[in-house]
């Protein structure tokens, strides 16, 4: 196949779909696949845990020649349709896959630190104070403790919290989607 007619389009996925998609995908030998992942702690019942999604949740990008395989890669397991507006087929340019994927690295997972500074809004997993927001206002790492200050029975209440009982209250897509790659990080 000429690499001239490959390009990238976005996939629509059914919901939670993606990997199911994507594994269909990869199985023909002449579609490129990218899933972009992201990995943090999120809090459940259970407490702390952690969980891979897609980093656009419901969509992935494949390769292909749109021209002969459009309507085997629409009719693939997991795909709910190929990004369109009206008659026009948007195509993602190469180097903005190449920076999403030297952004994320070969598994294509970026890995959310869970390590936390003062001024994080925090919320709490497990305990009496379980689910409730917070903002860290100190960091003890040798006990791996941290005080955090909470709205608590009407006014603002200082208290020593577990490292492991707390995640951060922030969007975990929002520090890469905002990346600039050519940027050091801070």
């Amino acid at each position: 196949m000429n690499d001239s007619t490959l390009a990238w389009f976005c996939l629509r996925s059914q919901l939670k779909h993606e990997h199911i998609a994507a594994a269909q995908l990869r199985s023909r030998s002449n579609v490129d696949v990218f899933v972009p992942r992201i990995r943090f702690k999120r809090i459940t019942r259970l407490g702390r845990v952690w969980v891979t999604e897609a980093l656009f949740p419901s969509y992935l990008f494949a390769r292909f020649d749109w021209s002969v395989s459009l309507r085997q890669i629409y009719h693939s397991p997991g795909v709910s349709g190929v990004v369109h507006f009206g008659s026009h087929w948007p195509v993602i340019p190469d180097g903005v896959i190449d920076e999403l994927r030297e952004l994320l690295g070969r598994n294509e997972i970026h890995v959310v630190p869970e390590d936390v500074t003062p001024g994080d809004a925090v919320q709490i997993a497990g305990g009496a104070f379980h689910g409730l927001h917070a903002v860290v206002a100190r960091v003890m790492p040798g006990a791996k403790r941290i005080e955090v200050l909470m709205d608590f029975l009407g006014r603002q209440t200082a208290v020593e919290v577990d490292l492991g009982m707390v995640t951060k209250s922030t969007n975990a897509r929002e520090p890469i989607l905002c990346a600039d790659p050519r940027r050091p990080a801070a």
